[in-house]
């Protein structure tokens, strides 16, 4: 008979580490299935940023020995303007945090095995109720949860995921030392987290200058793959090559030397979830997919992800217990309401801008420098009043394409 728990997660990442801290604190009997190997954990799985705000190091009890670098602003630029909105935040380092979820969810009593590839999962009678890892090695349990991300094999599996290649981004980001932060021709960006809209370097995307301390920033660029956004590519580049062809254009990295063997590589897919959940499952994290539409930012939404399924699983599991599916749709209520609430309004956010030409991109960076801050915060909540309030009679020809799109 195969070792039975109450819950089975596949992924150690932020959701499926999160989900596994809440529900060892409850009192469950939790495993956790990631295939790299411990020793390696998590060199293979370095697929994020780091960038993040005080609310999710709050609320998720996050130690100050996880974060790279505190910033102060987050700037946003065009190719000739740019916006300085002060904002706390912190830009972690990534392994470190990686290592503090486990690290605490086995302290509290999760179980960890490494280098267990999921395979499958096992279904008798019509029922979920377990796992199939590595080559012939099961695990059972009642509830099961993938927190894979893209390859979400469990979710395919079961017919959960809808992961759409027209909506997949891809993103590469190094780490560099001796870049110029504070630039004569750009916005000043110590202690900040810069975020720039720009065809001629992530067309369908964006790219990014992350203040690590010192001299030092990580760099990246993230574009959707799909023609539509790309259509003011000028080149046909990989995603490699329009890095580098900002680095060799950007006077900031004049001087700028790559840090040794660091190197992100990472993929989501920026689309509205189908079904999240079916009889004793449920998916988290970027299986879902949590990424924000807009700006990128995964972990706080993987992370609230995985509270939405911990509380979910806790109350299935509480008293009588009953994984049906009616009873696993609380975990969807809980992430449209709490996770990602108007989400189709941030992706149509997205996908208007990300069609926009870079000349608009610098109206745009005009406008947002003008406005309140509180009119600020409507915008990025999805307001569709303030959001109007934007646009001009020339972004019909962005509105048509967007609605032929759709």
């Amino acid at each position: 008979m195969p070792d039975s728990y109450d819950v089975i997660i596949a992924g150690a990442g932020p959701a499926g580490a999160q989900c596994a801290r809440d529900l060892a604190e409850r009192g469950y009997e939790v495993v956790v299935l990631e295939t790299e190997a411990e020793g390696e954990f998590p060199a293979q799985s370095n697929k994020s940023t780091g960038g993040t705000f005080a609310s999710m190091m709050t609320s998720f009890g996050i130690p100050d020995d996880t974060v790279m670098h505190a910033t102060e602003s987050v700037v946003l630029e065009s190719p000739n303007e740019h916006f300085v909105q002060g904002q706390p935040g912190f830009v972690l380092d990534y392994e470190a945090f990686k290592e503090f979820l486990v690290e605490d969810g086995r302290h509290k009593g999760a179980e960890y095995r490494f280098d267990a590839r999921v395979r499958d999962p096992i279904v008798e009678d019509g029922d979920l109720v377990g796992i199939r890892y590595n080559s012939d090695q099961e695990v059972s349990g009642e509830i099961i949860i993938d927190a894979t991300g893209p390859a979400a094999p469990l979710a395919k599996d079961l017919g959960i995921a809808n992961l759409e290649r027209k909506n997949h981004a891809i993103g590469i980001e190094y780490f560099f030392e001796g870049v110029d932060l504070d630039h004569p021709d750009f916005a000043d960006l110590t202690d900040a987290m810069m975020l720039r809209l720009d065809h001629r370097y992530a067309p369908g995307g964006y790219s990014w200058i992350f203040h690590t301390g010192g001299d030092r920033a990580k760099v990246g660029i993230c574009h959707i793959q799909n023609e539509r956004y790309r259509e003011h590519a000028t080149q046909n580049r990989t995603v490699d090559g329009h890095l580098e062809h900002w680095l060799d254009t950007d006077p900031r990295f004049k001087n700028a030397r790559r840090v040794a063997d660091n190197q992100v590589r990472g993929s989501a897919h920026v689309q509205f979830p189908g079904s999240m959940s079916t009889d004793s499952f449920m998916a988290i994290g970027d299986t879902v997919p949590s990424v924000d539409p807009i700006w990128g930012q995964g972990i706080y939404k993987c992370m609230k992800s995985a509270r939405a399924a911990a509380m979910t699983a806790d109350r299935c599991l509480t008293r009588k217990i009953d994984t049906s599916a009616e009873e696993m749709t609380v975990y969807d209520d809980l992430w449209m309401d709490q996770v990602a609430p108007r989400q189709d309004r941030r992706l149509m956010m997205m996908r208007l801008l990300y069609l926009a030409s870079n000349e608009r991109y610098d109206r745009l960076m005009q406008d947002l420098n003008k406005l309140p801050r509180d009119i600020l915060s409507d915008i990025n909540d999805g307001n569709m009043r303030e959001i109007v309030k934007l646009l001009y009679p020339s972004d019909l020809s962005y509105l048509w394409k967007y609605w032929r799109g759709t």
